[in-house]
């Protein structure tokens, strides 16, 4: 029995929660640590990424921009390596950060999602975020924060919204645009975490 994280292992169909655990089966499982820097969240995994069992592994992008902005120490040839990501995610990744979808069935894009079907991501994301507090919560793309939230108008960077007390930054997605944008609001996210490990 793990004390100090909280696994997640999200099924499509249902989820439930069992001695203080969030539990189901699926492909990719998400550990949630205690108060974790960044929780990361997704809108779903592309089947790719799903079948290796690591968010963002389809196009690891996401995984490359952690690297250059120095949120994780592992680089990025090691992290071209499925197996290598894999053990990295699971074992290193999940001591610091977590990251959760909004759905968990997979698909090729986002326009095979039914409508309102983050409806019981949304009521998990908040149950999670209130119980672990992370120091950030990170929603990655602008159509990720807008099916959370509701809006229709939605800006990059720190919202001035809260999710219980937790600051809410809406990131770029990583598959299309210059890296170094990207990058770069790691880096902002990076000054966030070290002012709110400072109050």
């Amino acid at each position: 029995m793990i004390d100090s994280m909280e696994k997640i292992i999200h099924k499509h169909v249902y989820w439930m929660v069992l001695g203080g655990y969030i539990m189901s089966w699926d492909a990719i499982e998400y550990v949630i640590p205690e108060r974790p820097d960044i929780l990361f969240i997704g809108i779903n995994p592309h089947p790719g990424s799903y079948r290796r069992g690591v968010p963002f592994s389809n196009n690891k992008n996401f995984w490359y921009n952690l690297s250059r902005a120095g949120l994780i120490d592992v680089g990025i040839e090691e992290l071209r390596d499925d197996e290598k990501l894999k053990n990295f995610y699971l074992k290193e990744f999940s001591k610091t950060y977590g990251f959760m979808n909004l759905v968990n069935r997979p698909t090729k894009d986002t326009t095979k999602l039914r409508k309102n079907e983050e409806m019981d991501g949304i009521i998990r994301i908040k149950s999670v975020v209130q119980q672990k507090k992370p120091l950030i919560v990170c929603f990655v793309g602008k159509i990720t924060y807008s099916k959370f939230s509701g809006l229709k108008k939605v800006a990059i960077g720190l919202s001035n919204a809260k999710l219980f007390d937790s600051p809410v930054y809406v990131s770029s997605f990583p598959i299309r645009g210059a890296n170094d944008i990207r990058v770069r609001e790691l880096l902002e996210i990076k000054d966030i975490i070290m002012s709110q490990k400072e109050k």
